[in-house]
């Protein structure tokens, strides 16, 4: 382990809940960033407009040649 040491002065027991408190506060802070600075994740998370895809209509065969 590169940070074994670093245990002889901060205690696990204190250390680790740090360790998780911040990754979660890093992850909820990138996700309210997201959120709050670009449209496309709010529309996805409200639903957004329904787009209903159509397919083009097809051209009648051309007459066959005889």
């Amino acid at each position: 382990m590169i940070y074994g040491k670093m245990w002889c002065v901060v205690k696990p027991s204190v250390g680790i809940p740090i360790f998780i408190a911040a990754v979660a506060v890093a992850s909820f802070s990138v996700h309210l960033a997201l959120t709050l600075n670009t449209t496309w994740v709010k529309n996805f998370l409200n639903g957004g407009q329904k787009v209903v895809a159509t397919a083009a209509a097809e051209a009648p065969p051309a007459a066959a040649k005889k």
